[in-house]
């Protein structure tokens, strides 16, 4: 498929992948998010890897997280 139109073509993504990850090998992460990058607007994509972390999360990741989610996603009132 092509590029994204219309304002999702600028949402921001944050894709995240342990790079001992067995399920899932890093390869397809970074293969994922090149391809993601030719769809959307490639400045808007962030990919973070983790090292050590296998198929599972970690707190490092979940504060990455909490930090795009508060700068992306306004305060609930």
């Amino acid at each position: 498929q092509g590029p994204i139109s219309g304002v999702n073509k600028d949402i921001p993504v944050l894709q995240c992948h342990g790079d001992c990850d067995p399920l899932v090998p890093v390869m397809f992460g970074s293969l994922t998010v090149e391809k993601l990058k030719t769809m959307i607007n490639p400045a808007n994509v962030t990919f973070k890897t983790y090292s050590g972390m296998m198929h599972s999360s970690s707190l490092e990741e979940m504060m990455d997280v909490k930090q795009f989610i508060d700068k992306h996603l306004p305060p609930i009132d």
